[in-house]
């Protein structure tokens, strides 16, 4: 039987996914500028913002959990998607395909982070996604590309840029839907693991 105190842990996590769903359906109907907490509360069905700030001491620390909890999902999603890669070739386009294949299953997180990243300003003036951000995240994508160099699959070339245009072509998609909604995303996977493949491996 549940104590008192891990009933209230409960109810508190309950309450806090509540928040940041109804965060993250208000940023992504309207924009990061306009996500108030009095919005917010209302999305959510609260009857005050005092209870927003029970759970989260600012506004800032209210993006960063959005962020935070939204990376875990896509990484969870990656994750899974990426254990059964066993050479760099099917790495790197298994990474095109899931981040594709994660963008269309969550549209409406994806519109809020985009949000975010252009609008969000911290207190002490940064921002959300800087260049600490863009070293992990391009990283992740060299050392793929490196790998297959290492091993053959891939021809030489320089792993910073193909990293770079690889991640732009995927990164520019929540963008693209909001002029093309009607896009196939899974055709546009499938093009992007292709081009990208033929891009990098090797004739040999």
């Amino acid at each position: 039987m549940p104590v008192k105190g891990e009933r209230r842990s409960v109810t508190a996590n309950a309450r806090r996914a509540q928040i940041l769903s109804a965060t993250i359906e208000t940023i992504a109907e309207l924009g990061y500028g306009q996500a108030s907490f009095a919005r917010i509360a209302e999305r959510a069905g609260l009857s005050s913002t005092r209870l927003i700030s029970y759970h989260f001491a600012g506004k800032d620390e209210l993006i960063q959990a959005l962020i935070a909890d939204v990376y875990a999902e896509m990484a969870a999603f990656m994750g899974e998607r990426m254990a059964g890669c066993t050479d760099a070739r099917s790495a790197l386009s298994t990474y095109i395909r899931s981040v594709v294949a994660f963008i269309a299953a969550h549209p409406m997180q994806m519109q809020a982070l985009m949000s975010v990243f252009l609008d969000y300003r911290s207190e002490d003036g940064g921002r959300s996604y800087d260049a600490g951000s863009e070293r992990d995240v391009l990283g992740h994508v060299q050392e793929v590309l490196r790998a297959g160099q290492r091993s053959g699959e891939f021809r030489r070339f320089d792993t910073f840029v193909m990293a770079a245009t690889i991640q732009r072509s995927i990164d520019g998609l929540p963008f693209l839907l909001r002029t093309a909604p009607e896009l196939d995303l899974e055709a546009y996977a499938e093009e992007l693991a292709e081009l990208f493949d033929r891009a990098t491996r090797s004739e040999g």
